[in-house]
């Protein structure tokens, strides 16, 4: 809501960029021998003070205008939450009663289909030509006959026609509800844009009023650190030809091992004076990495030996592994072998059954004749 259009990346930059800026000034003023003053800088702390105070009244600017743009919100969303709901109670209390109106059971296209009752309700084709039953031998009707053709033609067309009008009443009231929903749907739209607009409205006073805010306390800003600025290149000035002058009269740029010698221990030296090792000191450092060198070649040579140990006892396992499978492969062998023969014997056993049911005891199979006299019984 606040964003002032600049990336994450970029803000994130100037914001590392500006504490490496004031750790730079506060490492010169700490280590700056000749201008450093021992104790407590009022003049930092009191701009550390302002700094933070200009900070926390910019939060609270902020989240104050954030929590009352929050608390309209809140309302325009409870407003348009309960606009919603009443819409989609009204039209489900519409749907209901066009539903319980419109398309109730009984007044259905394809009700006479399944109606449960038609076959009470229809009479035989006989009936309408004779009150009498006469009997298939009177030849008074025959199979497939439709004695009542032109009544049942006129009650289709009938039927056809209500059908018809019911599609068009249907179609007819679908496109009104249609409408109706759609200029239901165009009215939320419009609300919703108009609330859209005003809040758009209000984010871009809220964001014009942070920006104002933010371009003040950024040219106040602006204004300490250039006056800060000014007094820092002043001060380097200084301390720039002092270190010249200190320079050309000392005994820094000489090349005196002695100097380099620290003044408490003399088994330190000092970074800034040292003008590097001495030629004892590097045969020294030559002899320990021979010494080393010596001790790693021991070592690498321990350790191929352990290698070639492992090998071959590695080789030996693979070998009694590959035994070991050879003659389970020869177990499994004989075991398959032995199950063959078992199931061919068991194989044979059941032929031989079969072959017994089939010519011994199912040898009186039932012909036609029987099955046409047992269907004449059960008639």
């Amino acid at each position: 809501m606040y964003n002032i259009k600049q990336s994450t990346d970029t803000k994130e930059a100037a914001a590392i960029e500006a504490r490496r800026n004031r750790e730079k000034e506060r490492q010169n003023r700490f280590f700056n021998v000749r201008n450093r003053v021992m104790g407590v800088d009022v003049q930092a702390l009191n701009n550390q003070v302002g700094d933070r105070k200009r900070r926390e009244a910019a939060e609270r600017s902020k989240e104050a205008a954030y929590g009352t743009s929050q608390v309209q919100y809140d309302v325009v969303v409870q407003m348009l939450e309960k606009e919603e709901a009443d819409r989609t109670r009204q039209l489900a209390k519409k749907v209901q009663e066009f539903r319980e109106q419109k398309q109730q059971l009984k007044n259905g296209r394809e009700f006479s289909l399944w109606d449960p009752g038609q076959v009470w309700k229809g009479l035989p084709t006989y009936l309408s030509y004779s009150n009498t039953y006469p009997g298939p031998a009177s030849l008074q009707y025959f199979s497939g006959e439709d004695l009542d053709r032109d009544t049942r033609l006129r009650m289709q067309q009938g039927q056809f026609r209500y059908n018809l009008e019911r599609q068009q009443q249907e179609q007819q009231q679908a496109k009104v509800d249609e409408n109706y929903a759609d200029a239901l749907s165009n009215q939320l739209r419009l609300a919703m844009d108009a609330q859209a607009t005003h809040l758009a409205r209000l984010e871009e006073s809220c964001r014009a009023a942070m920006m104002c805010a933010m371009a003040n306390a950024n040219k106040a800003q602006a204004a300490v650190q250039a006056g800060r600025q000014r007094c820092e290149r002043q001060r380097e000035q200084k301390a720039k030809l002092a270190e010249i002058q200190h320079q050309s009269t000392s005994d820094l740029l000489t090349e005196n091992p002695q100097v380099a010698q620290h003044p408490m221990a003399p088994y330190r030296v000092l970074p800034y004076c040292w003008k590097g090792m001495t030629p004892e000191q590097q045969a020294a450092i030559r002899k320990e990495q021979e010494v080393q060198r010596s001790k790693k070649q021991a070592h690498r040579q321990a350790e191929k030996t352990l290698d070639t140990e492992w090998k071959s006892q590695t080789m030996s396992s693979a070998q009694a592994v590959l035994e070991l499978e050879e003659q389970e492969r020869e177990l499994c062998a004989v075991f398959q072998r032995g199950l063959g023969s078992f199931n061919q014997q068991l194989a044979n056993e059941q032929k031989a059954q079969q072959d017994y049911l089939n010519s011994v005891i199912y040898t009186n199979q039932p012909t036609a004749q029987y099955h046409q006299q047992f269907n004449t019984s059960s008639r």
